[in-house]
Order: C-alpha cells, then sequence, then structure tokens
C-alpha cells in the first residue's frame, strides 16, 4: 500500500514539471455580423478576453542540411 502511494506521488510530480506554463490574456475587439466594431453606450469598444497558456519554447542547436554538409 505504501509503495504504490509513494509511486502515484512521484509519477504527479514528475508529471507537473513538463507542464508548465504561463497562463496570459489577449482581448481582442467585438464585431457583429457585418464586421463593424461593437461599441458600448458610452462609446467605448466592447471587447473579448481569453486566457490561453503560453509554452515557453525550448533552444537547440541548429542542424545543418545534409545537403550542404556532402
Amino acid at each position: 500500500m505504501m509503495k504504490k502511494l509513494l509511486v502515484l506521488l512521484a509519477i504527479a510530480f514528475a508529471g507537473s514539471a513538463f507542464a508548465e506554463a504561463e497562463i496570459k490574456e489577449v482581448c481582442h475587439d467585438k464585431r457583429d455580423a457585418k464586421g463593424n466594431v461593437v461599441k458600448k453606450a458610452d462609446g467605448t469598444v466592447v471587447q473579448e478576453c481569453k486566457k490561453i497558456k503560453v509554452h515557453k519554447k525550448l533552444e537547440g542547436t541548429k542542424i545543418e542540411d545534409a545537403k550542404k554538409s556532402k
């Protein structure tokens, strides 16, 4: 029982290290069916916002083309 618990905890912590991402909020102006920007009664633009996950790119070394190296 204790071994199973330790294995489950190890898997949970190992999986969380790879799934780390920054959460970013992106907003766009809302448009109606004709493509016009929707405005509130006071004249400000209505915006639609979404929260997205942004993953960091891993940097690596550049691989030369096989054709150039021959």
